[in-house]
């Protein structure tokens, strides 16, 4: 039997026309990891949500590259219409790659180490930093949460979305279903990094995807 396929973009539309009318725009919690990806992401949500960006990302490797992403992105924040005219705000969480390496645990389970893309070992980082994500917006109250990484056609977004969703219930703060990358979401990052003369980065962020593409 073929497996049904979910359209989180329809889903997502689907709680903006909720929100829409409100007189206060909700809280949202936007987990990104550079500023490309939270480019589009922005521009799309920040009519509708008061965005809170939350950095939090120990999966890249090396330190100098996990700061010039953010480094980046802080940058980013400061001349981009969408964002001034919104107030984006930025929460930079801690840098430990030990966490990262505990939550994939590529070190026991090797075969991980040299898995293409989309598979255990990056379900295992999605779910890991949205975890963090979540548990920030439940200690904060915000209202919704979620994470720009569909935006990426490398992204596995059932899987993102799946993840999301398992926390949506557990508390007042809901997860807000998206494939960013949808409604042509990449190829409009592509040209507001143009635009900006943002710094795109040739692999995901961590040790084995470096690996994989140098």
């Amino acid at each position: 039997m073929k497996e049904e396929k979910i359209d989180y973009q329809k889903q997502l539309s689907q709680i903006i026309s909720q929100v829409e009318g409100l007189p206060k725009k909700p809280s949202l919690l936007l987990h990104a990891c550079c500023a490309p990806c939270s480019s589009y992401v922005m521009e799309y949500l920040a009519k509708y949500f008061d965005i809170t960006i939350f950095y939090f990302n120990p999966n890249i490797h090396p330190q100098k590259e996990y700061e010039r992403r953010l480094e980046e992105l802080k940058v980013f924040l400061t001349k981009f219409p969408v964002a001034l005219q919104n107030s984006v705000k930025l929460v930079v969480a801690e840098y430990d790659p030990e966490l990262y390496f505990i939550a994939v645990n590529t070190r026991e389970e090797t075969e991980l180490q040299t898995e293409a893309e989309r598979g255990e070992r990056c379900r295992r980082c999605y779910d890991f930093r949205m975890k963090k994500a979540y548990d920030y917006a439940v200690l904060n109250k915000f209202d919704y949460f979620t994470t720009t990484l569909s935006i990426s056609p490398y992204k596995d977004a059932k899987k993102i979305n799946t993840i999301g969703y398992t926390f949506d219930k557990l508390s007042n703060v809901k997860y807000l279903p998206a494939d960013f990358k949808k409604k042509n979401g990449f190829l409009r990052s592509l040209q507001l990094s143009a635009e900006f003369g943002l710094y795109r980065q040739d692999y995901c962020g961590c040790v084995y995807s470096m690996r994989t593409q140098h």
